[in-house]
């Protein structure tokens, strides 16, 4: 265990991070007890509550790092007790004797945000250095969230207290590499349950692991220029803030080194990379994390926070718990309790464009500066590497099933995925996705290869043909493939280094590469594909290198395990010639199988899968992709994105 010194510096420090000064507890204070709610906006201006927050979070993480460079880690960063003493908590965690492992589950970090604290930045926890011991043995519970709008969703009741972390380190670890997983969901679901014992035991149990929770929906996004003045707009972004803020201070206790930190995410949490990669115009450095990996990185619309879009969900919101539709309704808001306003978040949710959420984050002045196309063209970003991917077919899950004609494709472009954009502009990007064929049922459906000229994704899948499966890559490029594109190139400078990949085991949807990395594996990804997947992330977080051995690579199963592979020295992005790695497998049985969404498709299961990893132009892929993401960049002030 860490010395009390230590631990009561840092303490001291985080009790900071709540944007407002606290007098110092009794020692005695229980552990979860929730800071006053009634100070929560007085101690700073309230125009700027989320600002002071900010600047006292880089404050005393700074200090932190000034004080960690000045100790001898190896003393401080071992893990040698289950017993973990944070200040505010104490949490006793558990080895789980068939995996190998510790763990700490359910540990709180930072105060529950309910009724006063609705809205604000999160706080911390005030010090009790007699607190009981906890025993971490349980998941903490889920946020209030919603499925995306689809017919049928159903409510799913949660607890805004839910700010809870979870940690996984082997026995004795001692400045190991930290992996901090932020969970997907189109910021409106999800959480951090996600087990990490596979990838970690895949990786000769060489990092520590985090999974955190932060609020969703409209209890973490709700924007408008009413609660930027009374609290927090971004209050998601910085609950995820705070619990990195967490790890900087806390991870030397579980055996990970705070200087060593990789952030990673699919889908949202993708996309949240990308939120942390562009925060404060690049300017935090390395102080919350080192580097990233962002999977299929999520980048719908992206507003000002004051803007019609945001401001008008705010007041559906109002009006949908029984407030006022228009004026001052903050107060009322905060109020309410929490069944109506988690069955608000439903409805309001359920009313946006099918395949969306309702809330999600804005620039806010605080935190996020700028839209995110517009800081990654700068090519300064936060971190020094990144990983980043996407999958093959990403749009099929979330654009509605039935555009048939050119007329219907037109229609959903312009009143559902772009309405800012003009009908000449809506004509720019379908003359980048060109496709005359109207979608036929019974027509042809199959797997593009990427590189073979002539069909390509933008007429052809599995699951779709004609003007359907081109609205479907449309989404596919310009809300995943593309920002993997984007965030690739903003770390191609001196100093920095980007590797991009693409997903494509058959069939590969949104979310499919999951099982791959953390398991448990699906029928369709072989023992040889999970083993390279998971090496390839471990090897990044572990050395910035995703590069994996040829035996690894070939898998196996292969003829020659040993022969030469591009994967044992996977080159960097460079936009003068850019190159992915495309993961896929071949040969095997085929097997038909339903996708969420009504359409089945083919996939391959052993006996026979063998590795098809391969190099591959990013400039030719899929008939041109990097040209038709550029199409989108040009429209990034006009979408916003």
């Amino acid at each position: 265990m860490a010395p009390l010194r230590w631990i009561s510096g840092l303490v001291l420090a985080a009790s900071l991070v709540s944007g407002a000064p606290q007098p110092v507890p009794d020692e005695t204070t229980a552990a979860a007890t929730t800071p006053d709610p009634a100070s929560t906006t007085a101690a700073a201006p309230v125009e700027d509550i989320a600002s002071q927050f900010v600047s006292d979070l880089i404050a005393n993480a700074t200090q932190a790092e000034e004080e960690q460079s000045q100790e001898k880690r190896s003393l401080f960063c071992t893990q040698d007790s289950l017993v973990v003493n944070l200040g505010y908590a104490k949490y006793r965690g558990y080895n789980d004797a068939s995996t190998g492992l510790n763990y700490w589950k359910g540990v709180r970090y930072a105060a529950p945000p309910t009724g006063k604290l609705r809205w604000q930045p999160p706080r911390a926890l005030p010090l009790a250095l007699k607190a009981p011991i906890t025993d971490a043995n349980a998941f903490g519970p889920v946020c209030p969230q919603s499925m995306p709008a689809v017919p049928g969703a159903p409510f799913i009741p949660g607890n805004e207290d839910c700010l809870y972390l979870n940690v996984y380190a082997p026995p004795n670890a001692a400045n190991l590499p930290v992996l901090v997983y932020i969970h997907e969901g189109g910021y409106g679901m999800g959480d951090g349950t996600h087990d990490m014992t596979e990838i970690i035991n895949a990786n000769d149990k060489g990092f520590v692991a985090v999974t955190i929770q932060y609020r969703l929906g409209a209890f973490g996004w709700l924007s408008s220029a009413e609660v930027k003045d009374n609290g927090a707009v971004n209050a998601g972004m910085l609950d995820q803030a705070m619990a990195l803020a967490w790890v900087k201070l806390y991870i030397c206790q579980f055996g990970g080194d705070p200087s060593q930190v990789t952030i990673a995410g699919e889908s949202a949490g993708g996309g949240s990379v990308l939120y942390h990669g562009v925060a404060l115009k690049g300017n935090l450095g390395n102080l919350l994390y080192k580097q990233g990996i962002a999977a299929s990185p999520y980048l719908p619309f992206h507003y000002k926070y004051n803007d019609p879009q945001p401001t008008a969900k705010y007041y559906a919101f109002s009006e949908a718990v029984g407030c006022p539709s228009s004026g001052d309704v903050f107060d009322c808001l905060v109020s309410k309790d929490t069944d109506t306003l988690q069955q608000a978040n439903y409805a309001v949710t359920q009313a946006t464009t099918y395949g969306y959420w309702a809330f999600w984050p804005v620039t806010d002045n605080s935190y996020i500066l700028n839209r995110p196309s517009q800081q990654m063209t700068t090519k300064k970003m936060n971190g020094d590497r990144l990983l980043v991917g996407h999958n093959a077919n990403e749009g099929g899950l979330f654009v509605p099933p039935f555009i048939t004609t050119v007329a219907d494709l037109t229609g959903w472009l312009q009143n559902g995925q772009f309405p800012n954009l003009t009908p000449a502009q809506i004509n720019t990007i379908l003359a980048a996705n060109p496709n005359d064929v109207n979608t036929d049922a019974a027509g042809l459906h199959f797997e593009t290869n990427g590189v073979t000229a002539g069909a390509t994704a933008v007429q052809y899948a599995q699951d779709a043909n004609g003007q359907q499966q081109r609205g479907n890559n449309i989404y596919a490029e310009a809300v995943f493939a593309c920002p993997a594109y984007w965030l690739a190139s903003s770390y191609a400078t001196a100093g920095s280094a980007s590797y991009l990949y693409q997903y494509s085991v058959p069939y590969a949807y949104h979310g499919a590469d999951v099982g791959g990395y953390f398991g448990p594996q699906t029928p369709n990804q072989s023992n040889d594909f999970v083993k390279a997947f998971r090496k390839i992330w471990g090897n990044f977080i572990r050395t910035g290198n995703p590069s994996v051995t040829a035996p690894i690579a070939n898998g196996a199963g292969a003829a020659n395990p040993n022969a030469a592979h591009p994967a044992t020295n996977w080159p960097a992005w460079s936009d003068a010639a850019p190159k992915l790695m495309n993961l896929n497998t071949t040969g095997g049985v085929a097997v038909q199988a339903p996708l969420l969404w009504g359409p089945i498709v083919t996939q391959y299961v052993d006996p026979g899968l063998k590795n098809a990893i391969s190099l591959a132009s990013a400039t030719t892929w899929e008939g041109g992709r990097k040209a038709r993401c550029d199409v989108y960049m040009g429209l990034g002030a006009s979408i916003p994105l």
